[in-house]
């Protein structure tokens, strides 16, 4: 397995483009509480996940995979302006190379192309890491997500129906649907 982007590994990376200010690096273990504040911004406005709000950072750490965890950062102010890591799918080894995406951008960022960023950097580092499939599911509502992950390669593959009830929150008690999306690597797991 090719070596992923780890804080050990990593350089900060400019990114070109409009919002060339924005710079992709790995995750640092200081970096929890920024992640943690995007996090809950983003379950604040209802159509990015089911948790009703952040976890705590020992317990988002753990339900990470360590490699593959990606902050955007303004380079001249440090501010954090979104991150992207990925959860294992299964402890099953034959799920190995199989991982679910999350990306989270700070409301101050938002169009300005810095999700697109950190999907696309994210499916490099995951492919380097040996990972051959990317799931994600999304609201059907959250339209910037699906357009976005379909920028990247995902394609539909299924709707959940009213898998899960939004616990909290102007939703609380409504169920809701999930879009599946997946990406599998023409590069990883062909042989």
């Amino acid at each position: 397995m090719d070596a992923a982007l780890t804080p050990e590994n990593s350089e900060e990376k400019e990114t070109p483009g409009s919002g060339a200010r924005v710079a992709i690096r790995a995750m640092r273990p200081e970096d929890g509480m920024g992640v943690l504040e995007i996090f809950a911004q983003g379950i604040a406005g209802g159509h990015s996940s089911f948790e009703s709000r952040p976890p705590e950072w020992r317990d988002w750490d753990a339900g990470h995979l360590e490699i593959c965890r990606l902050v955007a950062v303004d380079s001249t102010s440090g501010e954090m302006l979104g991150w992207a890591a990925l959860s294992p799918v299964s402890g099953r080894c034959v799920y190995g190379g199989v991982a679910e995406v999350s990306v989270y951008v700070s409301e101050r960022a938002r169009r300005r192309g810095v999700g697109n960023r950190l999907l696309a950097e994210l499916v490099e580092s995951s492919e380097k890491a040996g990972l051959w499939t990317l799931q994600a599911g999304v609201f059907p509502e959250n339209t910037a997500s699906l357009a976005l992950h379909d920028k990247q390669g995902f394609r539909q593959v299924g709707l959940r129906e009213a898998l899960g009830k939004m616990p909290a929150g102007p939703l609380a008690g409504k169920w809701r649907d999930i879009v599946l999306l997946e990406r599998r690597s023409p590069v990883v797991g062909r042989d």
